[in-house]
């Protein structure tokens, strides 16, 4: 990702933030272990997006076409964890097409493969060694791949679940599956629920139901099919964060597209805002944020780690200390992103320090501006574009060509105004 960009036009008008790339991926594979024909409005593209799409091609033959912003998928008759290819299936850099297939593939005997880029097959993965070697299946993991193979039995499943929810959910989606009926029991308090109810959620648009009696057990009733269906992604709010944000720093920028009472975890940043001072309303379903003066916050990171970048932006310009605690899993993510955001915002010239799971920001009325990298995190990318929002002087950005990995029209956006 060679070449710097100095980030010159600000964000204005009303700006529709892509779909939720959370919803697509698991539309994408209750879709592709559907039989029938499923279809996916408001579909947009993406890297990681297109890891998983090319990776439920992997779990069995299924024709796909895309007309305007509608995907379709017509999976092959027959039973998910009898067709398919399978080989290499290669994650780039998404951690949920690799966390959520992994357990499908696990279905049956036959072995798989999965690839991945940067940090993808280093961050946490010991979750499934344990889970499948206790289960009847295989994992193993050197270098940049993995291995997996089956059988998975049903029965009981234990982990933590402090981790990633996307171990919770990569066993909810394939679990179903099975002929057993199973049980999965989390020995800590499950971290980002919120995006477990999402899965949940899709399972059934898609005809299968989980019961959750508390945030630690979870049962599965075996047996289950999945059936085609027709969905529709909303507007992603975690990338509308960013533009949110924004807003509240002063740009006269609106956003459309997303849900009052959207599944999405990351809705908690209209919360955030408020809570900072600042004035959010709806109006036909457009969003606008004005806010006279920010005042310091504390945000608890457990439930929504992606909406940290764009709050600690928005920290820098808050009267008074700020602090984002319960974040320590940020250093397993594209970069170690409280180490970036640090680093990066400093050289700003923002006040702000770091401990193993937690951030402190004194705000200030602007930053001066300068050189800073993106640390090959497209999250860190454009929490860069947002402070440039209150610089003195422009914002050359390293590595700015890695939003493409969620949001490939950011810059088109960020720059372009209202469309």
């Amino acid at each position: 990702m060679s070449g710097n960009k100095t980030i010159g036009r600000l964000p204005s008008g009303v700006i529709t933030p892509p779909p939720s790339k959370s919803l697509i991926h698991r539309a994408l594979i209750c879709a592709a272990l559907a039989g029938g024909r499923s279809e996916i409005e408001n579909f947009r593209g993406s890297d990681d997006v297109d890891a998983t799409l090319e990776g439920v091609r992997k779990l069995r033959p299924i024709k796909t076409s895309l007309d305007g912003d509608v995907m379709s998928l017509s999976p092959a008759p027959g039973a998910p964890r009898q067709l398919g290819p399978r080989g290499v299936i290669d994650c780039g850099e998404s951690g949920s097409t690799l966390r959520f297939l992994l357990p499908i593939v696990a279905l049956d005997k036959r072995p798989t493969i999965f690839a991945g880029r940067g940090r993808l097959l280093h961050r946490p993965l010991d979750v499934y060694a344990d889970v499948f070697a206790s289960s009847g299946a295989l994992f193993e993991q050197d270098g940049d791949r993995a291995l997996a193979r089956g059988p998975l039995r049903s029965g009981e499943f234990r982990l933590p679940g402090n981790v990633s929810s996307q171990f919770v959910s990569g066993l909810l989606l394939a679990l179903p599956l099975l002929d057993g009926d199973s049980v999965i029991r989390l020995s800590t308090p499950l971290e980002s629920r919120r995006y477990v109810d999402m899965t949940i959620d899709v399972m059934r648009r898609f005809g299968v139901g989980i019961d959750s009696e508390t945030d630690t057990l979870y049962r599965v009733r075996g047996g289950q099919r999945y059936h085609p269906a027709r969905i529709r992604i909303e507007a992603d709010y975690s990338q509308a964060a960013f533009f949110l944000v924004s807003a509240a720093l002063g740009r006269d920028v609106m956003v459309a597209g997303l849900s009052p009472n959207s599944v999405q975890g990351d809705r908690e940043i209209l919360d955030v805002l408020s809570g900072a001072g600042a004035d959010v309303k709806w109006d036909d379903g457009i969003v606008s944020v004005r806010a006279k003066r920010l005042s310091a916050i504390t945000f608890d990171a457990r439930e929504a780690p992606d909406l940290v970048p764009p709050i600690a932006v928005l920290c820098c310009f808050c009267e008074g200390e700020s602090r984002i605690t319960n974040a320590g899993r940020l250093r397993m993510k594209e970069s170690d992103r409280l180490s970036a955001l640090s680093s990066e915002l400093k050289k700003l010239g923002a006040r702000i320090g770091e401990t193993e799971d937690s951030l402190a920001i004194t705000g200030m009325d602007s930053l001066r501006g300068g050189g800073v990298d993106a640390w090959s995190d497209h999250r860190i990318a454009m929490a860069m574009a947002v402070a440039a929002v209150r610089c003195d002087t422009p914002v050359s950005l390293s590595g700015w060509r890695n939003v493409s990995k969620s949001y490939p029209d950011f810059w088109r956006d960020f720059e372009g105004g209202a469309r």
